[in-house]
């Protein structure tokens, strides 16, 4: 009966955090919706993940109502509190999911180290969970923390300066916030992983490593993801309205980037790169 209280435990921590998200203007009715059932399942899956879900979205959510009076001006997907629908609730956490659904169906419900010499497939698939979300949060931090850095950005693929709001741009500010973030993923799995996880004695300080992982996955998914939306997302600067646009028009002119993909897809693409090549590493370290 460990598995049903474990979804009962589960289902009541998802419903209580986004009615709360909800309330807050963090998710919309979708966002929702679609939290509740992300939630649900990463806790069903192991606390560790839900610990990692959750480092995400209070801090992330946290970060992005700073500063919103000045953000609203600057960033042309500006929505009030951050709020995040269902396609976004999916684009970031949708590869997690059905990555724990994999570990939860080979562990058969059991929580386990990282350890390849044990199983290298398991431990590749948690690394990919642990670069999915230490990616989410370092785009987040920096894209919320180096808007209003004092900074002005460098466009990552020629690092000329371009305005604030620009896809692609980066500062001081956000590289660092990015390695922060992913460094908060590591923190939260290893917590949650020594109190909930049993180890072999060889392996157990071992687990450490996720830290620096986590920091440098981090850090490299934010820069991904500014390289995909330097070259394949359009910026452009309009004229009537006189900010940074992510859209073409008649009265826009074009700073950077190919209309080729929106913000989702391009957080969809450097989610899912980051998770292939931290689950690499993890195998290969561990």
């Amino acid at each position: 009966m460990d598995w049903f209280f474990q979804l009962l435990v589960s289902v009541f921590i998802a419903f209580l955090i986004a009615f709360r998200a909800h309330k807050k203007k963090s998710l919309s009715n979708s966002g929702a919706i679609a939290g509740f059932f992300v939630m649900a399942l990463h806790f069903f899956v192991g606390y560790r993940f839900g610990a990692v879900l959750l480092a995400f979205f209070f801090s992330s959510s946290t970060l992005t109502k700073i500063g919103e009076d000045r953000k609203r001006t600057l960033d042309p997907e500006f929505k009030e509190g951050g709020q995040r629908n269902w396609i976004q609730v999916l684009a970031n956490s949708g590869i997690a999911s059905v990555l724990i659904v994999a570990i939860w169906v080979l562990t058969e419900g059991q929580d386990k180290c990282l350890n390849s010499k044990d199983s290298p497939l398991i431990t590749a698939l948690i690394g990919a969970v642990i670069g999915h979300y230490s990616c989410c949060n370092g785009d987040t931090w920096s894209s919320e923390l180096g808007i209003l850095s004092e900074d002005k950005p460098r466009l990552i693929t020629t690092f000329k300066h371009v305005k604030k709001g620009t896809n692609g741009g980066v500062t001081k500010t956000g590289i660092l916030a990015a390695a922060a973030a992913g460094s908060v993923i590591g923190l939260s799995f290893v917590l949650l992983g020594f109190s909930t996880t049993r180890c072999e004695s060889s392996t157990v300080l071992k687990q450490l490593l996720v830290l620096p992982i986590a920091t440098l996955a981090g850090l490299f998914g934010s820069l991904i993801d500014s390289l995909l939306g330097a070259t394949l997302q359009f910026s452009g600067i309009c004229s009537v309205r006189r900010k940074v646009v992510g859209k073409p028009g008649p009265t826009v002119k074009r700073i950077s980037g190919a209309n080729v993909l929106d913000n989702n897809a391009v957080n969809f693409v450097s989610i899912l790169l980051t998770s292939f090549f931290t689950a690499i590493a993890c195998w290969y370290i561990f």
